[in-house]
This record gives C-alpha cells, structure tokens and sequence, in this order.
C-alpha cells in the first residue's frame, strides 16, 4: 500500500520582483559600454585621464538612465495593468453571467469536466474579487497582486550598472594605464557577470559566461576598429 502524501513547503524565486531582471540588465549593461568605451578611447590614443574621465562620465549618466529608464518602464507597465483590471472589473459589472460562462469556458480549456467547471464557476464568481483576479491571469497573464516595484527595478539597474561600468576602469585608477589589462578586466567581469546569472536560468555557468562574453568582445572590437581609424585620421 502506497503511503499517504503529505503536504511539504516548497518556494520558488521571485520572478516578478522587477530587481532580477533590472539587475542583469544593469550589469551586463555597464560592463559592455565602458568596455566598449575604453577600448574605443583608448585605440584612439587618449590619454589615461582622458579614458577616466570619458569612463566616469559613462558611468554616471549610464547609471541615471538605466534607473530613470527602469522606473519609468515598470511604472507603465504596471499603470497598463491597472487600466486593463480596470476594464475587467467593468465587464464584471455590466455583465456578470456572461462573464461567468467566459470563466467556465476557461475552466474547460484547463481540462476541468463540464458539470465541474459549471459548479466551480458558479462558487468562485461569489466573490467579484477572486473572478476578477482570475480573468486577468487566465487573459493577461498577470497578477494584480504581483506587480514588480519600480523603485527597487530603479535601484537595483542604477546600482549594477555602475558596478560593471567600473570594472574595466580599474587598471586605470589604480594607476595600470594599459589597454589590454582594461580589456581583460572588462572580459573577466563578463564571464563573471554571466556565470552568476546562469543560478537564476537553466543555463549551464559556462554557456552563459561565454554568451556575454562574445556579446562584450564584439562591441569592443567594433568600438576599438572605429577609435583607431579615428585616431589615425585625427592624427
């Protein structure tokens, strides 16, 4: 005889936080425009306190933007949620069978027995705020209770980002004025970037270290091509 179940605790990440998704972006953000940068300026022939000061200067208004960016995109989305459980809950209200019926063909498309999807629906839509919630999941794909916050997409982008813009300024403000010792910072920052986000996916570390780092070499190497062409006309 097989042994009764029982009932475990279990949780999953927090996908709709709004930080995690910030925090890559952030991150890998950073570390591929001022590895570009740097590789850019510095194949020009800039001098080292040029590509410090064009670096910092990176940072800064990178960092502002992500988060103004950030806030500003979550804050839509979440105001587009609210108009359209808005337009739900109106439909709820003008017509109530009908929304019923809609409920039950739901149900229905879930695999639930015809007689059992009538009963259900007729027992959830005793509540106006279990309906409502359960139409707009089943036809947005969204929680109303679940909506990311934009202050923390906000500050987890502004904060990551300038993490990474760092990276590959490091040589240069501990006084190593060399370009490929930047270019290897920001390449090791990009393979450690990916390899941590690779515990948030299904991804193997590797596969994911590799990904960014090719996406941070490409935008160097175009970067360091059109700075030397640059610095060659220039001179």
């Amino acid at each position: 005889m097989l042994p009764d179940a029982e009932a475990h605790e279990h949780s999953h990440a927090d996908v709709s936080g709004g930080w995690l998704r910030a925090a890559v972006f952030g991150a890998m953000d950073g570390l591929v425009t001022n590895t570009a940068l740097v590789a850019g300026v510095g194949a020009g022939g800039a001098a080292a306190q040029t590509v410090v000061l064009a670096g910092v200067a990176s940072l800064v208004a990178g960092a502002i933007s992500m988060a103004l960016g950030e806030y500003t995109s979550v804050t839509t989305q979440n105001e587009q949620l609210e108009l359209e459980v808005a337009k739900e809950r109106g439909e709820l209200a003008r017509n109530p069978e009908g929304e019923r019926h809609e409920l039950v063909a739901l149900l229905r498309a879930g695999g639930v027995d015809d007689d059992l999807a009538e009963r259900v629906s007729v027992q959830l839509s005793r509540d106006p705020e279990t309906a409502l919630r359960l139409h707009v999941v089943a036809e947005i794909g969204l929680s109303p209770e679940d909506t990311p916050s934009p202050r923390v997409a906000a500050v987890s982008s502004f904060v990551t980002f300038s993490i990474g813009a760092a990276v590959p300024l490091l040589p240069y403000l501990f006084g190593l004025s060399t370009l490929w010792v930047a270019l290897v910072c920001g390449g090791v920052g990009l393979v450690v970037a990916g390899a941590l986000s690779s515990r948030f996916t299904p991804r193997s570390w590797w596969w994911s270290a590799l990904r960014q780092l090719l996406f941070g070499a490409l935008a160097a190497g175009a970067t360091y091509l059109i700075g030397s062409a640059i610095g060659v006309a220039v001179a």
